[in-house]
């Protein structure tokens, strides 16, 4: 978990300088660049496929999350899902759950567990009993039957 400071910085907007650039190959830009976490986010789901298979297999994606995001966290979830090999809609779609969890993580803050309570009072009601006795007459000394309602 990223401490309150480390995660003003992965969230925060990138200077131009900074931005992610998306290309399909090296040399055709995309038009397309992402200068924070969030845009990021967003563009996945747009950008060109080829685009993103270029960046994932080059490390691109892991080495700007790391080094201009300063989130080695998701650095690593990147590295681990190019090992899987996604290509097309695949790794769209994985790519975006990925940094789309993990960016709704950070945005969303922790809450502190609810203290339990140290006492509780809890109210007991005895049952009502009933005593049944069988036969017309009996003397004092009978057995009872009871019957818990």
């Amino acid at each position: 978990m990223l401490s309150k400071s480390q995660t003003s910085r992965t969230l925060r907007i990138l200077s131009r300088e900074k931005a992610f650039y998306f290309f399909t190959s090296i040399g055709n830009y995309t038009g397309e660049s992402a200068a924070s976490l969030e845009e990021f986010t967003k563009k996945i789901l747009d950008i060109n496929i080829k685009s993103l298979e270029f960046h994932l297999y080059r490390g691109d994606f892991e080495k700007w999350i790391d080094q201009a995001l300063e989130d080695n966290n998701l650095a690593n979830k990147i590295k681990q899902l190019k090992a899987l090999k996604p290509i097309g809609i695949d790794l769209r779609d994985r790519l975006y759950l990925i940094v789309s969890k993990h960016y709704e993580n950070l945005k969303t803050p922790s809450h502190p567990k609810t203290a339990i309570p140290t006492s509780t009072t809890t109210t007991y009601t005895k049952p009502k009993t009933t005593t049944i006795t069988f036969g017309k007459t009996q003397p004092e000394n009978t057995v009872e039957t009871q019957i818990k309602e």
